[in-house]
């Protein structure tokens, strides 16, 4: 059985505490799409804390939390909210982190923030955390996936020449900042694999093999609706998928029941 929490609105609408409930009853917590830039404030025994990008799952020993394809991965917020927990007292969390996900890189984070002091008065009011460019590299199919941090490295290197020579252009001519440098981008990569290689894994092939055994899976949605760029406001909008049931086919192409809960 699975269920899928989002919210009608923009957000806020009290999805955490909704998932910090189901989460205690559920065999795995999936966090299948956004960012670090929104997340769910969840109070327990253990204190108050806010789950940017890790499952609401990870307080219940007995879960598996997965970070999903759809997610924008930052390997080092990751790790940092991950030691965040166990240094306030909760036990070590069991994750997985999909093979698949996209890995959010500092220059996207740049970039943001470039075009955002670009705009000035008619910025979007972004949080300056690299989403939307991360999106937009992703399905441009120049972003790295961490399947890509464990596979040829002349295919990985040639890469990062590849994008350097498009970043670049904007980098330089349209914001007027230094450029990137291949050698730095595949150097941080190397870096985020060994941050990243203990929690990564095939969640596709374990999720197939969950819903066989009938296990009780939780989909944690990030924002809201109405922040959706399909369903929601386009332009001022975070780029991101939020129809559970589509996202669904991003862990699993084996059609299964699902139980959507609506946080109005």
């Amino acid at each position: 059985m699975a269920r899928a929490i989002v919210g009608a609105n923009w957000g806020d609408e009290g999805k955490g505490k909704i998932t910090d409930m189901l989460a205690q009853e559920s065999d795995i917590v999936i966090r299948f799409q956004g960012g670090s830039n929104a997340g769910h404030t969840i109070i327990n025994n253990y204190g108050r804390f806010a789950m940017h990008l890790l499952p609401s799952g990870v307080f219940s020993q007995h879960t598996v939390n997965i970070i999903g394809n759809g997610v924008a991965l930052n390997i080092p917020y990751f790790v940092k909210e991950l030691n965040s927990l166990t240094e306030q007292g909760v036990p070590k969390p069991n994750i997985m982190v999909s093979d698949r996900a996209q890995i959010l890189m500092p220059y996207h984070v740049a970039l943001d923030t470039y075009e955002e002091e670009r705009l000035a008065g008619k910025s979007f009011g972004s949080t300056r955390s690299g989403i939307a460019p991360f999106y937009s590299d992703k399905y441009a199919k120049i972003g790295f996936q961490v399947s890509e941090l464990f596979g040829d490295m002349d295919e990985l290197k040639e890469k990062c020449e590849r994008i350097c020579t498009l970043k670049n252009v904007m980098l330089v001519h349209l914001y007027h900042k230094d450029p990137l440098n291949a050698d730095e981008i595949f150097n941080t990569l190397m870096e985020y694999k060994e941050m990243i290689a203990p929690y990564v894994a095939d969640t596709g092939l374990y999720l197939h093999q969950a819903i066989k055994e009938g296990k009780k899976i939780l989909l944690e949605g990030q924002l809201g609706t109405l922040k959706d760029p399909d369903h929601g406001i386009y332009t001022p909008c975070s780029v991101k998928l939020f129809n559970s049931f589509t996202k669904c086919g991003m862990f699993s192409a084996t059609p299964f029941p699902m139980t959507l809960v609506v946080c109005p």
